[in-house]
């Protein structure tokens, strides 16, 4: 029920505001190897199903589709099914929309394309949601006592700290470059306070595998159209240069 109550929370965070805060604090560079890593995206998937399809579905997508990762249905439901769906079934929350928007005043969002809709000057939606999921910090004024950097006053929990550990964020003031009678408060890193169940290398390689799966939901055929593409353009490019000797032989006798 806690968990329940926290992802419904967390769900609130990404309604609050359409677009990241992209001034600031930059992203960090998602490993974009992990998308086209099988492993990766088995781990990240059971990441997503555990931690954020209690309140956030899916619904564009069906377990069975986890088939494309490597998964049987077997697999799918020993250990991604927990409410008692069948492998067929629509990636979707118990949560009855009406009473969550009654409730907490508006309904969880869809994550199916969350990573494809994050995009913005400085990366890509991955980008963000890699860096996101590693900026949360300690804040007593906030009601859920957490907070993030790269969305300040987030209305999120940190639904992984357990994992992670809790860190601070330690801000500096600094004299506005443009007006030095101002001044800025300006971030300078994270302090562990507590150490969580993994390393730091581990919790990064965690959140990796969950944006690597958020990629990948966001358009599952997506490594199949890039080798397509590839053979698309070596035919268009065979096809031009047969296409510019047959145009020769037509013309050649005509003056």
């Amino acid at each position: 029920m806690k968990r329940l109550l926290a992802c419904l929370l967390a769900a609130l965070s990404f309604t609050s505001a359409v677009l990241a805060n992209e001034g600031g604090v930059p992203w960090d560079k998602f490993p974009k190897e992990r998308v086209t890593d099988v492993a990766a995206l088995q781990h990240g998937a059971k990441i997503f199903v555990n931690y954020c399809l209690n309140c956030h579905s899916a619904a564009f997508n069906r377990y069975n589709r986890l088939h494309d990762i490597g998964l049987t249905d077997e697999q799918i439901k020993k250990n991604l099914v927990f409410a008692g769906e069948k492998v067929g079934d629509l990636m979707t929350v118990a949560l009855d929309p009406k009473q969550a928007k009654e409730w907490f005043g508006a309904v969880p969002p869809d994550l199916s394309v969350i990573a494809r809709s994050r995009a913005g000057a400085q990366g890509s939606g991955a980008d963000y949601l890699y860096t996101y999921m590693r900026s949360f910090y300690r804040d007593e004024a906030r009601p859920t006592g957490w907070n993030n950097v790269i969305f300040p006053n987030v209305g999120m929990p940190h639904v992984l700290w357990q994992l992670q550990g809790e860190q601070r964020a330690v801000f500096v003031e600094e004299k506005d470059a443009h007006d030095p009678s101002k001044t800025t408060h300006v971030f300078k890193g994270f302090e562990l306070t507590q150490p969580g169940t993994q390393t730091r290398a581990e919790y990064d390689s965690t959140v990796a595998d969950l944006v690597a799966y958020l990629q990948w939901m966001g358009e599952p055929a997506q490594t199949q159209r890039v080798r397509l593409g590839v053979w698309v353009l070596l035919f268009l490019a065979a096809f031009t240069v047969i296409a510019w000797r047959l145009n020769a032989a037509y013309w050649k006798d005509i003056k």
